[in-house]
């Protein structure tokens, strides 16, 4: 669940969750036990999640406790947007691959699924086929000759085709 945060003109935070005025040092605990925040201004409502968390490197930054390379620091401001944009390409790829992977297995699951159901069609035809077999072994003619019988054709459809 997303952690709403409000931001009032004076700059001070409220966590609506807790009902109380909280630091940009708690709000930088709590994303790193892996907490989402959202941060709204008060008097406009505009979202103001990206600049609270910019403000956060910033002052771990001049507090000597930021854990960011430089190198990643250089190159967050050289690309900017584009940074949030390829993530974001990279994760839709990555969704697009796994549904990708999904579409096969899904099929063979329809698939096993019809032929449980043609099996059982099948194993009721056997049954069937037992049970007149039986009856027909017990009627015999009064000839001494066991009755003439007809076998139920059974009928498998496989792809399209039908076999008898």
């Amino acid at each position: 669940m997303i952690r709403l945060i409000k931001r009032y003109e004076s700059r001070k935070l409220y966590d609506t969750e807790e009902s109380r005025y909280v630091s940009l040092d708690e709000i930088a605990t709590w994303i790193r036990q892996g907490q989402e925040v959202r941060v709204m201004d008060n008097a406009s409502n505009n979202d103001v999640t990206s600049q609270t968390l910019t403000q956060i490197i910033l002052d771990e930054g001049r507090k000597g406790t930021s854990f960011l390379p430089s190198e990643l620091l250089h190159d967050l401001v050289r690309i900017g947007e584009r940074a949030v944009s390829t993530g974001m390409e990279q994760v839709q790829n990555g969704v697009d691959k796994l549904i990708d992977r999904l579409g096969p297995v899904r099929r063979a699951r329809e698939e096993m699924s019809s032929l449980r159901g043609r099996l059982e069609e099948l194993e009721a035809s056997l049954a069937e086929l037992e049970r007149t077999d039986q009856a027909a072994a017990v009627a015999e003619p009064h000839n001494g000759r066991p009755a003439e019988r007809k076998a139920p054709v059974v009928r498998i459809e496989t792809e399209g085709e039908i076999q008898k």
